[in-house]
């Protein structure tokens, strides 16, 4: 079996943190955010990927190269001179993919649902694709997917957090919606409903033109440990709460020139610290100098001079300020 590895994306969220690599480039705790994912895949037996490209594709070829450090052989698939959506990414990578059942998961999750028992799942229900599912106990901003016995039946909008009046009221049952996360298993079928060489997504292309033809979509529901570094915070959230180890992840050649106040930071490669500096909730990408005696608090802080030669700064991007030789994004 193969799998697609999806890393075309803008990653523009975590800007300025993607300004020069794409988002499942972005270094986490140690390795590309990338390489956890081929690793992750990997541990279930399946060694044959395509990994498509488009922004910052380098940064991607970098991380990976061949495979052969995750123990997988590497192709890629190239998106140029624009996007394709995950369906045109599945198109344009579909030679490599046609011939047998196939996974694809988006190149920017943690997570350790068993891919295993999704497979078998998959093949025992006889679905022309699976739809890997997990509880959104916390109603965060995902779309719902609508389900009756472990059949998807169809798409609805952003999940709406629950209040803390109805989370007092015991009254009233609280409805746990289902999110995607990510990872689908797919027949070769799938091809049918794709259009070649056209930008195209997944869910109106695919998803929902089968629905209607009253194909099966499989929904298989699972409450294993699932997580998207999609933004800045919860790239930080998600960092500590993985860290095995203290409080602080410090990257290659970082240099503390004296004494030092950290705490619940990630430190990138290339870093110097001055004395007598205070650093708590930050994100220090490479090759930043934090000045004796500043002080940092929930911020991101890359060098100013990447921001400069930046074209734009992306309009979902949270918005920061330079100061001194960096560049300030405060997470609040």
């Amino acid at each position: 079996m193969k799998a697609m590895i999806l890393a075309a994306g803008f990653g523009t969220r975590l800007f300025p943190l993607t300004i020069d690599r794409t988002k499942p480039a972005i270094p986490f705790l140690g390795k590309p955010l990338i390489g956890y994912v081929a690793e992750y895949i990997a541990g279930f037996g399946i060694n044959d990927f395509v990994v498509n490209l488009h922004h910052q594709p380098d940064s991607v070829i970098e991380a990976l190269g061949d495979g052969s450090d995750y123990g997988v052989s590497i192709q890629y698939s190239v998106e140029q001179p624009k996007i394709l959506g995950t369906a045109g990414a599945l198109d344009n990578a579909r030679e490599f993919l046609e011939d047998d059942t196939f996974v694809v998961v988006n190149g920017k999750i943690i997570s350790d649902i068993d891919i295993a028992a999704a497979i078998d799942a998959h093949k025992r229900s006889g679905a022309v694709a699976t739809m890997v599912l997990k509880p959104n106990s916390k109603r965060e901003k995902f779309t719902i997917v609508d389900t009756v016995d472990d059949n998807v039946t169809g798409f609805g909008d952003f999940a709406i957090p629950v209040t803390e009046e109805e989370l007092r009221d015991t009254e009233h049952e609280i409805n746990i919606p289902l999110m995607f996360t990510g990872i689908h298993i797919l027949e070769p079928r799938v091809f049918d409903y794709i259009p070649r060489g056209v930008y195209s997504d997944i869910v109106p292309t695919f998803y929902n033109p089968a629905l209607a033809k009253g194909e099966k979509i499989h929904a298989h529901v699972t409450d294993a440990n699932w997580f998207e570094l999609s933004t800045i915070p919860r790239y930080l959230d998600i960092s500590l709460a993985m860290m095995k180890v203290g409080n602080v992840h410090f990257g290659k050649n970082c240099t503390l020139s004296g004494e030092a106040s950290i705490k619940d930071s990630v430190i990138w490669d290339d870093v110097t610290i001055g004395e007598g500096a205070a650093l708590y909730r930050t994100i220090i990408a490479d090759g930043v100098h934090i000045e004796p005696g500043e002080h940092f608090e929930n911020a991101a802080i890359v060098r100013a001079d990447m921001v400069r030669s930046c074209d734009e700064i992306p309009p979902k991007a949270l918005k920061g300020y330079v100061q001194g030789e960096n560049y300030i994004v405060p997470l609040n």
